[in-house]
């Protein structure tokens, strides 16, 4: 069998799996991959949600459903990922522990992106190193912080609490705070890595305020950039073409410091309309497969794809 026929029959297993122990809503993969996945891929933006056992912050912006590390395994059989690393979510603040507690039910092929303040210890950041802790994570899209001297304030603060730590700083911030931030970045002696193509909005286009800066950093080597979560990027699902001009972009001006990830399990960012954040949030419901697809899109040369799902995240992460 191919790797591609394999794959077929694990999408399958992955839905009947789900059907038999009670998954919860988080989407699976439907759409068979059109191409074959190399050894050792990476998923590099996922989350663990787990009420039950870790409850959210009370300050959270919405309450999403839980979604689970078998759910999340069940997903990587179907789309024939290897590894992945595990971010922690906004609805947490600064506790890792669903984090943690994924990545220890991962195993060795599981890495993390923690968040922390202040009050975090250096003896929690080396415990989270051993845990398989990479970087943390700040989160200024969710949080709608677009004032500039927060967020280099924010970032220089990053940068001296990773000095010393093979770690790196993870940004979700549209393109215009990021070209706000672009000299601190260039200064940074810590890797900076861009979620979901750097916050750009593909209906802008490449012209986009702040965008040819987000490049800019990607080409220097400076920073990474996630083509993940395409659907936070445009409103043209399932294929979203007009994000493939952000894709290339990305990928023409330097291949690698490219990142693929699902954002599964696609968490809403903000209650249904009318409700309060307290009211629970549903997961968009994305087909992982066809996003995947898009990669040999945005990537047609398997070299390169492989370069994005393999040895770029080997790189990072450690593995």
């Amino acid at each position: 069998m191919t790797r591609r026929e394999v794959s077929i029959g694990t999408f399958a297993a992955g839905v009947l799996i789900g059907s038999r122990i009670g998954f919860g809503k988080a989407s699976q993969p439907i759409t068979p991959l059109k191409f074959d996945v190399p050894l050792n891929a990476c998923d590099c933006h996922t989350h663990i949600f787990d009420p039950r056992q870790f409850p959210y912050s009370p300050d959270r912006t919405y309450t999403p459903e839980a979604a689970l590390p078998e759910e999340m395994s069940a997903l990587h059989r179907a789309l024939h990922v290897d590894r992945v690393v595990i971010v922690t979510p906004s609805v947490y603040g600064t506790d890792n522990s669903a984090t943690l507690f994924g990545i220890r039910a991962s195993g060795r092929n599981a890495r993390g992106v923690a968040v922390i303040d202040d009050k975090t210890q250096e003896s929690d950041l080396d415990m989270m190193a051993k845990a398989g802790i990479r970087g943390i994570r700040l989160n200024f899209v969710t949080a709608g912080e677009t004032d500039l001297g927060s967020a280099r304030r924010r970032v220089t603060w990053a940068i001296d609490r990773l000095k010393g730590r093979n770690w790196h700083i993870q940004i979700y911030a549209r393109p215009v705070v990021i070209s706000g931030l672009k000299g601190a970045i260039q200064d940074s002696p810590v890797p900076v890595v861009f979620d979901h193509f750097g916050g750009a909005q593909a209906n802008f286009g490449v012209e986009q305020p702040g965008f040819s800066d987000l490049v800019q950093l990607v080409a220097s080597g400076k920073a990474y950039v996630k083509l993940s979560g395409a659907y936070r990027a445009s409103r043209q699902g399932p294929d979203y073409p007009d994000v493939i001009p952000l894709a290339k972009a990305f990928i023409a001006a330097n291949q690698e410091r490219v990142l693929w990830g699902t954002d599964w399990p696609h968490p809403g960012t903000s209650p249904p309309a009318g409700g309060q954040r307290t009211d629970l949030t549903p997961f968009l419901q994305i087909d992982d497969g066809r996003l995947l697809n898009q990669l040999a899109v945005w990537a047609p040369d398997p070299v390169m794809r492989r370069k994005i799902l393999v040895d770029n995240p080997a790189r990072l992460y450690g593995f």
